[in-house]
C-alpha cells in the first residue's frame, strides 16, 4: 500500500481536484484516509439518487469516504455547519474549498477498481479486480 498526502487551496473543488489527481498519478485502486478541512460552498447529492443541494456557507469537513481510481470515483462527505448541526450525503463536483483541505489517500496498487452497469441498481458499480 502507498499513501499520497497532499493539501487543497482556497477556491478548488474538492471532488474535481480528488479526481483530477488519481487521474495525473496513474492510480487504479485508492481509499481515503482522511480529510479535513473546511469550504465555503458544498454540493451533495441526496439518497434519492437525483436531488443536488448545495449550502452556500463556510462548514468544517468532518469526513470524506469511499473509493477512487484513474476511471471511477465514488465518495460521500458529511460536513459540519457553525451551529454544530452536520449534513452529508454524494460528494459532487462544486465544493469549494475556503482555506485548506488536508488530504490523505491510500493507494492499493494490487487491485484495480473499476465501474460497470448494473441492471438492478441502474447505476455504474464498483467492480474490483485483483492485479
Amino acid at each position: 500500500m502507498k499513501p499520497h498526502c497532499f493539501r487543497l487551496r482556497r477556491g478548488e473543488d474538492l471532488y474535481l481536484s480528488l479526481k483530477s489527481y488519481v487521474s495525473k498519478n496513474n492510480i487504479k485502486a485508492a481509499t481515503i484516509i482522511s480529510a479535513v478541512g473546511c469550504v465555503s460552498r458544498a454540493c451533495l447529492r441526496d439518497a434519492s439518487g437525483v436531488n443536488i443541494r448545495a449550502i452556500e456557507e463556510h462548514m468544517e469537513i468532518v469526513s470524506v469516504i469511499g473509493t477512487l481510481s484513474d476511471n471511477r470515483v465514488h465518495l460521500h462527505a458529511s460536513f459540519s455547519k457553525e451551529d454544530l448541526s452536520t449534513i452529508g450525503g454524494h460528494l459532487v463536483e462544486g465544493c469549494v474549498i475556503n482555506t485548506t483541505a488536508e488530504i490523505v489517500l491510500l493507494e492499493m496498487p494490487e487491485y484495480e477498481f473499476e465501474k460497470e452497469y448494473d441492471e438492478e441498481t441502474g447505476y455504474n458499480e464498483l467492480v474490483i479486480h485483483r492485479r
